[in-house]
């Protein structure tokens, strides 16, 4: 897939394309929806590329920063999951205030027409753009008449509760993770570079691999976790353990205020992860986070867990 990271790195002879646009953020089902309409509408009018366009940073982080959604996925993370889904090319738009004051036409002028000679656009049914969200799929409708291509507007996806990625964030703020990955067609997954840390895990006999959760992206509620480690990078790249996953403070522990997602890979204590990229997806949750009064106590507990882990996650 072609990645383009401004404007002016779009080829001047890209042809007619079919264009999705959106955040992206998570690629939950509705996106995958999205794309594979693209897709469908690409091949119905002719057209060989898919080009999805997406903004990072997140609009709401330029415009009301203290109001920025927690991420679940970084721009590369969306990228690799469009290639995925069956895009052909990407513009990542480098969001500001000056692309916030674009008017709808302006947008449709500059991005769609000028330099993605859209055949076709397909957006969600509540897609809104241009300055103060003014642009809606009728004005897209509308222009498309003027500009040669057509408007496919896609029904929202879910039950009672509209798939989204505010719902999915939702979810996992609030340990939902089973919730969340319904939404996502996946387990929510963080990833990271595992960091050396107190090493109280293997004191414990239960060797962690610890990432921190970077800031502003999102992690589940502080507790106890199912689910599994995939190594990212090495020459045991891709092997995935099942694992019992931390995140939070270690209450138990005074002092301790970093908070962070610790993996104990089920069964496994000869794994050496320092400095490695890893992937910690969440299957279930198994309990919230408590402290304990001593040290025997968190080990009882931490047996349990690791049980509770091997029934829903194998190991």
């Amino acid at each position: 897939m072609r990645e383009w990271r401004e404007l002016s790195e779009v080829p001047v002879d890209l042809g007619r394309t079919t264009v999705t646009i959106g955040n992206f953020d998570g690629m939950h089902l509705g996106h995958q929806h999205v794309v594979r309409r693209a897709r469908e509408v690409a091949d119905a009018v002719g057209v060989d590329r898919v080009v999805a366009v997406t903004f990072d940073p997140h609009p709401i982080a330029v415009l009301r920063p203290e109001h920025a959604p927690a991420m679940l996925s970084t721009v590369d993370q969306r990228l690799s999951m469009l290639e995925r889904a069956g895009v052909d090319d990407a513009l990542v738009i480098p969001f500001s205030r000056e692309i916030a004051a674009w008017t709808p036409q302006e947008f449709i002028d500059r991005i769609l027409v000028g330099a993605l000679h859209a055949r076709a656009v397909v957006v969600g049914a509540n897609f809104r753009f241009g300055n103060r969200a003014a642009g809606d799929c009728n004005l897209l409708r509308a222009a498309g008449v003027e500009n040669d291509f057509v408007l496919e507007e896609v029904s929202l996806d879910g039950g009672p509760q509209v798939w989204s990625s505010t719902y999915v964030r939702m979810c996992v703020a609030a340990g939902d993770v089973a919730g969340a990955a319904e939404a996502l067609g996946r387990p929510f997954a963080t990833r990271g570079v595992v960091v050396r840390g107190d090493q109280r895990g293997r004191e414990l006999g239960y060797p962690t691999a610890n990432v921190p959760v970077a800031a502003g992206a999102a992690a589940p509620a502080d507790g106890v976790y199912a689910g599994r480690l995939t190594v990212l990078d090495g020459p045991d790249a891709g092997a995935t353990h099942p694992a019992a996953i931390s995140v939070g403070t270690n209450p138990t522990f005074a002092g301790e205020r970093a908070r962070r997602v610790e993996s104990y890979v089920l069964d496994r204590t000869d794994l050496e992860l320092y400095g490695r990229e890893v992937e910690v997806a969440f299957v279930e949750r198994i309990r919230g986070m408590v402290r304990f009064d001593s040290v025997e106590e968190l080990l009882a507990a931490m047996a349990d867990d690791v049980v509770r882990a091997r029934d829903l996650v194998g190991g």
